[in-house]
């Protein structure tokens, strides 16, 4: 996908403290349309802070979050869905007893625009929104993802890594326009972060979809690879901002995190 130069989600100015402990100290980023966008740094620098933030679990104290010229700093997080805003979670936070294609179908809810008693009947506009939503997993979602093969396996039953597929799955089934993913390669073999990568590229990419993806992530030979920006976090305040070149060339990244990255980005050559 071709990254316009547009701002889609606008981070301005965000502070968040808990219990007296910064989490982020003005922290702004600007993530343009059709890119994707990673957000890095050590650990406890306040990226998955700064991305509950813009879903809506934490809201800062002080700062504004605009999406796609919308203030929605005081939006719930179902609002922020609404507005084409998905979310998958560093921890796994799927329906373990629940088959793969149930899970995914939950992430469809927010598009279901039925009564009570049409729900309870099945009939009219809930039969039929539940056909078309149907067709939309199965033919777009389960194909993208190569996941034709569990959709009626139990998820507790799968593996980690078909796990993490199935929650990209249920984030996509939003349909968003802004998809946020923390840490998607966490815990994965090279194998599986290869498949991971592919599909975001894909997601980012193919005509069906062009989302921009917003992604927080260790690895850093991926987040080389993909991204378009990389904002680095330290101590929950922005060091850094710009292309991968740049940043990985950015003394005070190198100090504070990337150490050798050069190594590291030649190996995915």
């Amino acid at each position: 996908m071709a990254v316009a130069n547009i701002i889609q989600l606008k981070v301005e100015d965000i502070h968040i403290s808990f219990g007296g402990v910064k989490a982020l100290c003005g922290v702004s980023l600007e993530v343009k349309k059709g890119e994707i966008f990673s957000l890095i740094g050590p650990n406890g620098a306040g990226k998955t802070v700064c991305l509950n933030c813009i879903n809506g679990l934490y809201r800062p104290q002080e700062g504004k979050i605009f999406f796609e010229g919308r203030d929605i700093s005081s939006l719930r997080p179902y609002q922020r869905a609404k507005l084409g805003i998905s979310r998958s979670f560093q921890k796994i936070e799927l329906f373990k007893g629940m088959t793969v294609l149930d899970n995914i179908r939950l992430g469809r809810h927010i598009h279901l625009k039925t009564n009570l008693l049409e729900g309870a009947l099945y009939v009219g506009r809930v039969a039929r929104q539940e056909i078309e939503h149907r067709e939309f997993i199965e033919r777009e979602i389960i194909d993208l993802l190569e996941i034709e093969y569990i959709r009626d396996k139990v998820v507790g039953m799968l593996p980690y890594g078909l796990q993490k597929r199935v929650e990209l799955a249920r984030a996509l089934a939003l349909n968003p326009k802004l998809l946020i993913l923390d840490e998607p390669m966490a815990g994965l073999n090279l194998e599986e972060v290869e498949d991971m990568a592919r599909f975001i590229i894909d997601i980012n990419e193919e005509d069906r979809w062009q989302v921009t993806c917003l992604l927080v992530e260790h690895d850093m030979g991926v987040v080389m690879d993909i991204s378009h920006r990389v904002a680095v976090l330290n101590f929950g305040e922005k060091i850094a901002d710009g292309t991968p070149p740049e940043v990985q060339n950015t003394p005070q990244v190198i100090k504070a995190y990337l150490g050798e990255v050069e190594d590291l980005y030649a190996t995915r050559r």
